[in-house]
């Protein structure tokens, strides 16, 4: 006789049991996921690359305040779509190429500040790359930088490695292997574990550039912010795997040499981690000197 199975109430059991656990499952990875895009937020009061992980709210890519996940809401500049990015009518403009000026205002979330002056406006976008050199205790970390499609913000990386802002600061935060990035670029950072690294800046912010088709996979250097567009300071973050990111963190450059650097910073772990498993580096590294250095 044909007939339709049925199920016991053992298998009944497993079945449920099952639906359970892909659930459990399905809310772990979407909180994940949006720990991972709110950690690589921070930039000028307290944050968090960047580019806020799992990465708990504070200090990650950038800034001031706690990372919360920014809206993308580009507004493209007619001028140049490429290097357009979000800005509130009130914060700091895109770089405008009729003008080839760039929009650096005083940022006024507070946080640490490690006043250097303003970069100056007029930019050029030629040529189109240039080479970053950070010396470090572990060895040197070089990044191509694009000047073409990122200008404002090579000029102030420029500017910033001209006045010697980053020499003697320390990467104060190691992601993992779910968020796998080396966030520096606060002045004010000790990296010892137990400090509330993240927080310092320069003193201005500018708007993000060279968001269209923004990804953040290994080899990437971008910029931190806090979860506000117009947010960029001088924090960044190294990525020495792939992240799945929303664009919003500039993405400046290509690290040509240092990533076995990264590699075997990442390896040593972290001092003290949080919940999202990001803390300091065991293994520091300081920034010894930058210079940057148009491509031969």
């Amino acid at each position: 006789m044909g007939g339709k199975a049925v199920a016991t109430g053992k298998d009944r059991q497993k079945q449920l049991a099952r639906e359970h656990y892909e659930r459990q499952m399905q809310r772990r990875l979407e909180r994940e996921q949006k720990s991972k895009r709110n950690a690589i937020i921070g930039s000028t009061v307290g944050v968090v690359i960047v580019v806020g992980g799992i990465v708990t709210a504070v200090a990650l890519l950038g800034g001031n305040e706690p990372a919360t996940e920014a809206a993308a809401s580009p507004t493209a500049s007619p001028a140049d779509t490429a290097t357009a990015a979000p800005s509130a009518s009130t914060g700091p403009k895109p770089y405008n190429a009729a003008t080839g000026t760039c929009d650096y205002v005083k940022d006024t979330a507070g946080g640490q500040v490690k006043d250097v002056g303003m970069p100056p406006a007029k930019v050029k976008t030629t040529p189109a790359t240039k080479t970053m050199t950070f010396k470090t205790s572990q060895g040197d970390i070089v990044v191509e930088l694009d000047n073409a499609k990122a200008p404002c913000t090579t000029n102030s990386l420029e500017f910033l490695a001209k006045k010697k802002y980053y020499d003697g600061s320390k990467c104060h935060r190691l992601g993992n292997a779910q968020f796998p990035m080396l966030q520096c670029g606060d002045p004010t950072a000790k990296a010892d574990g137990k400090s509330q690294d993240g927080s310092g800046g320069p003193g201005y912010v500018m708007a993000e550039e060279n968001l269209q088709g923004a990804q953040y996979k290994r080899g990437v250097m971008a910029m931190a912010k806090t979860q506000n567009p117009g947010t960029t300071g001088s924090q960044f973050f190294l990525v020495f795997g792939d992240i799945q990111l929303d664009p919003l963190y500039t993405p400046v450059g290509t690290i040509t040499k240092g990533l076995d650097i990264l590699d075997k910073v990442n390896k040593a772990g972290v001092i003290a981690g949080g919940d999202d498993g990001t803390g300091a580096p065991k293994e520091t590294v300081e920034i010894k000197d930058v210079t940057i250095s148009a491509k031969s």
